[in-house]
């Protein structure tokens, strides 16, 4: 089981102590210079002075200066095309170990050394992250600074490796500091203060688990919220009403991941929610014997969006006036659906996660893409499970119950990966018609 006693014990002993390099006199270089001497630096003593002058420079640095760093990094370490063509017919003529590292380190752009580099110093991997979240930011207006964006995905992939991560649970006696993040970081159900925070931590029946990294010792790179349940939860309001009956964990069976949040903007595209359902389903396995199921309670946040566009591109009448439906729910012109509205709610979002599909065949829905790829099913459809203004919005109210079922997560998994299959309970592949098409996006 997981000592909370010891929050950071574990993560503080897997980090070298190591000279910091705070309080040093600004360097008068450019930053253009303090990189070049960076790379030609031999000593680790004064490589890390320098680094720290970049990060430090870097950090203070505003929008414009950013870019300009960023548009210097494009081109003054970028590889050499002419020395990789060379290097690549030598091996070609004479294909020797000695000759495919040569290729290899031509291949390689000097900005990844310069990262490397700059990623020695303690409290550099946090300013790394947020340097990408600034470049992600940039390459919206400049595409051409993708080429740099091509490097930090494969050092942070490497250095954001599972094997890295620490699993850690977060309750109400965790230091505020960490708190604070869960607060700031919220991305499904927003946390609005601290009493709500309370609710969602100190429960028996509710639990909150998070990576962290080494390197970035009191920020959470992604976070799950759990409730321990005895039932399957019909809506999100059960799970955060303020008058809803706590359960004793010992009589729960069922444990719904309610809400996964990625913290780090810096991080994007680097998985770790995978990893983090899946780990956190084995420990709640240690702590509580009697836990038989796991399933989430996820948004649909794509449904309205294929909606709207359905109602465009579809010339089928009957679609159409079932869509058209869905709609006037989603705008609470239908403040209260009946039984038949809600089951054509049911039936119009089971085709839309089942048969709606990108180019790629992967479905339409993000948060459905997560789960089928993490080995989940498609367990159940819940109408009117959020009836927030968000839920509304995205989803008309509705919500998804994915199953995690632990002795088939592998099989669901390769199944989804070799063949794209949805991999749906009977209850919901019970809703699919025969022979109805729904439109396809290409992307």
């Amino acid at each position: 089981m997981i000592n909370r006693m010891s929050f950071f014990q574990d993560l503080l002993t897997s980090v070298f102590n190591r000279d910091t390099t705070d309080g040093l006199d600004a360097d008068a270089r450019s930053l253009e210079e303090l990189c070049d001497a960076l790379l030609s630096e031999r000593g680790e003593v004064s490589g890390n002075r320098i680094a720290n002058q970049i990060l430090v420079r870097f950090d203070h640095s505003d929008d414009k200066d950013r870019l300009a760093f960023f548009q210097m990094l494009c081109t003054r370490f970028d590889i050499d095309t002419d020395k990789v063509q060379s290097a690549a017919n030598t091996l070609a003529q004479n294909d020797t170990t000695q000759n495919l590292k040569h290729l290899l380190a031509c291949v390689e752009p000097k900005r990844q050394e310069l990262f490397r580099r700059l990623n020695r110093i303690p409290g550099a991997t946090g300013m790394l992250v947020n340097m990408r979240a600034s470049l992600l930011t940039h390459m919206k207006a400049h595409p051409e600074l993708e080429r740099i964006d091509i490097d930090f995905q494969k050092l942070f992939r490497a250095w954001f490796n599972r094997g890295f991560l620490v699993l850690r649970e977060i309750d109400w006696q965790t230091p505020a500091n960490i708190l604070e993040k869960l607060i700031a970081y919220e991305a499904v159900h927003a946390i609005t203060s601290w009493d709500a925070l309370r609710r969602r931590l100190a429960p028996v029946d509710r639990k909150c688990f998070a990576f962290f990294h080494p390197s970035m010792l009191d920020e959470p790179l992604i976070f799950v919220e759990v409730a321990l349940t005895q039932k399957v939860p019909k809506s999100i309001y059960e799970i955060l009403s303020q008058r809803r009956d706590v359960s004793h964990p010992e009589a729960t069976n069922t444990a719904v991941f309610y809400s996964i949040s990625n913290c780090q903007a810096g991080l994007a595209g680097v998985s770790f929610g995978n990893f983090l359902i899946k780990q956190v389903a084995q420990e709640l396995s240690i702590q509580l014997s009697g836990l038989k199921y796991f399933r989430t309670l996820s948004p649909v946040p794509g449904f309205m969006r294929w909606v709207d566009e359905a109602l465009v591109d579809s010339n089928d009448d009957d679609l159409r006036g079932k869509l058209e439906v869905v709609k006037r729910i989603s705008e609470k012109s239908i403040s209260e659906p009946n039984d038949e509205e809600q089951q054509l709610l049911i039936e119009t979002a089971a085709r839309y996660l089942v048969l709606a599909k990108r180019g790629d065949s992967q479905p339409l829905d993000a948060v459905a893409r997560f789960h089928l790829g993490n080995g989940a099913a498609l367990d159940r459809i819940l109408p009117q499970a959020d009836v927030y203004e968000k839920g509304l919005k995205q989803s008309a109210g509705v919500m998804v119950s994915y199953l995690y079922d632990l002795d088939k997560v592998i099989e669901n998994h390769e199944g989804y990966a070799t063949n794209r299959e949805v991999v749906c309970s009977t209850e919901v592949r019970s809703l699919m018609r025969e022979g109805r098409k729904f439109p396809r996006r290409a992307g």
